[in-house]
């Protein structure tokens, strides 16, 4: 099983900790996930490449790094994944629509949008939670046949099993986390988790 990259960063762990939170409303629930995206998104993007320019500032030229043009492409699974696109603000957006069978946790796609040159960017995928996998796998395996060739799982929770079976179907898609949990409840949730995301984001039930 490939290892992921754990984000143990203190803020980071903070503000998760406060998602954690029953007390924690919706608006302050969705403002947290924007800045944990932000904050796990330094390791997401911490290879992209950069390019040398010179620059004139106020007082002298300067040669300054700068984002190379990679057009990176963000691909939030529906509908928790959109609370994460702050990870990298500039990124084209794309949209993969997965439901979820309450009896089997089988994904079934009902929506998939994407830039249709995908084969020469960096993929991102977004989801919270990855707990059975079964969404994050079949996102991948969507993408990959769309033309996807480099791509990046993350999510903010996830665990042993999750990742064992993320990596079983997946094990050249790197996976990026800030927690790993103790477990998947029989709903497919995470334990303990931050309970049902998108209606944490949204304010449903």
């Amino acid at each position: 099983m490939s290892t992921p990259t754990v984000v143990d960063h203190p803020l980071l762990q903070h503000k998760l900790s406060l998602m954690r939170c029953k007390e924690t409303d919706t608006p302050r629930f969705r403002h947290l996930m924007r800045e944990a995206s932000c904050l796990i998104g330094y390791e997401v993007t911490r290879d992209l490449t950069r390019e040398a320019r010179t620059v004139e500032t106020p007082l002298a030229a300067a040669e300054a790094s700068f984002l190379a043009d990679e057009k990176p492409v963000l691909i939030p699974i529906l509908r928790a994944g959109n609370g994460m696109l702050d990870l990298l603000p500039t990124a084209s957006v794309g949209y993969l629509g997965l439901r979820r069978d309450p009896g089997t946790l089988t994904p079934s796609e009902y929506y998939f949008n994407a830039p249709g040159d995908l084969d020469d960017r960096l993929v991102v995928v977004l989801d919270p939670t990855l707990a059975t996998a079964g969404s994050a796998t079949a996102a991948v395996s969507r993408l990959k046949a769309a033309g996807a060739r480099r791509i990046r799982m993350v999510c903010l929770l996830t665990c042993a099993e999750g990742i064992q079976a993320f990596h079983a179907a997946h094990p050249d898609v790197p996976l990026y986390t800030a927690a790993l949990e103790e477990g998947v409840d029989s709903h497919g949730y995470l334990l303990p988790g931050v309970g049902d995301v998108g209606d944490r984001l949204h304010g449903t039930t």
